[in-house]
């Protein structure tokens, strides 16, 4: 293996340094093209040029393996390596299929990938709501309902349950299923339920920094986390004015949000 020396270089000396990485990539370059030699850029390309194409082709797949190579997108998450063997895995349309799937081709196993489900509440006392300020990312120091992801073993009113106690401290009866939200881009579905608090005992969880109950006048709305958390609200509290809350008209609310959120990552980079 070629060794550069980079002791009698003081400007090149640490690793990080850019000069050393491209004084490297210089070396590499000369050994490699055989300009060291004595030879010319153009002789040196010509010959590896001519090496190269002396070398055996890989054969082509038989039409029966059906390989299909895909553009990744965020739509098409990629494996690498099998879960269940750990050999390397192929992106193809399995038999009797019609999308791309994580093939291993040693065990045999198909990865599919599936939607995540994110389940909340809209907790609420009186004439107000719960709210939690994130402490985690995404959305650091935003304002959200509690949420989050359904863990296996889990109905999805269990989860909101579960979810409720761990980030607001709030126990509360979960009532009917309020809105349902698409959210393709992340691979993900949001569910909110209803839900009435036991008590005021509520305290800020490991991932929220507080909690607090507002009325609908002292919503943030521009500080709210994600396009979900906002579309169920103005949802919740136009029913309440409608009065189909109260006498239990109101419908389940859908709808598919297949755009990003706006960049803002967290309150830090918010200006006053």
């Amino acid at each position: 293996m070629m060794r550069l020396d980079t002791a009698s270089h003081p400007i090149r000396s640490t690793e990080n340094d850019r000069e050393t990485r491209r004084w490297r990539v210089f070396c590499f370059d000369r050994a490699a093209t055989g300009i060291h030699r004595g030879q010319t850029p153009w002789a040196s390309w010509v010959r590896h040029a001519t090496e190269r194409a002396a070398l055996p082709r890989r054969p082509a797949p038989a039409p029966s393996a059906r390989v299909i190579h895909f553009r990744h997108s965020s739509r098409t998450p990629l494996m690498k390596f099998c879960s269940n063997c750990g050999h390397a895995v192929v992106l193809r349309v399995p038999d009797g299929d019609n999308r791309p799937r994580s093939v291993c081709d040693s065990c045999g196993t198909i990865h599919y990938v599936n939607p995540r489900n994110v389940v909340g509440t809209i907790p609420v006392w009186e004439d107000k709501i719960l709210i939690c300020k994130r402490a985690i990312e995404p959305r650091y120091g935003f304002w959200t309902l509690p949420a989050g992801f359904m863990e296996i073993g889990e109905t999805t009113a269990q989860a909101a349950s579960r979810e409720t106690l761990e980030e607001a401290g709030a126990r509360v009866q979960v009532g009917e299923l309020f809105s349902i939200l698409n959210v393709p881009h992340v691979h993900q579905v949001h569910l909110f339920y209803l839900a009435t608090l036991d008590d005021l005992d509520v305290a800020p969880g490991e991932e929220s920094l507080e909690v607090k109950l507002v009325e609908e006048a002292d919503v943030p709305w521009d500080e709210l986390a994600f396009p979900t958390v906002i579309h169920t609200l103005r949802c919740f509290f136009a029913d309440r004015a409608a009065g189909r809350l109260q006498d239990g008209s109101f419908r389940l609310h859908s709808l598919d949000i297949d755009k990003p959120m706006r960049p803002l990552t967290s309150r830090a980079t918010v200006t006053p």
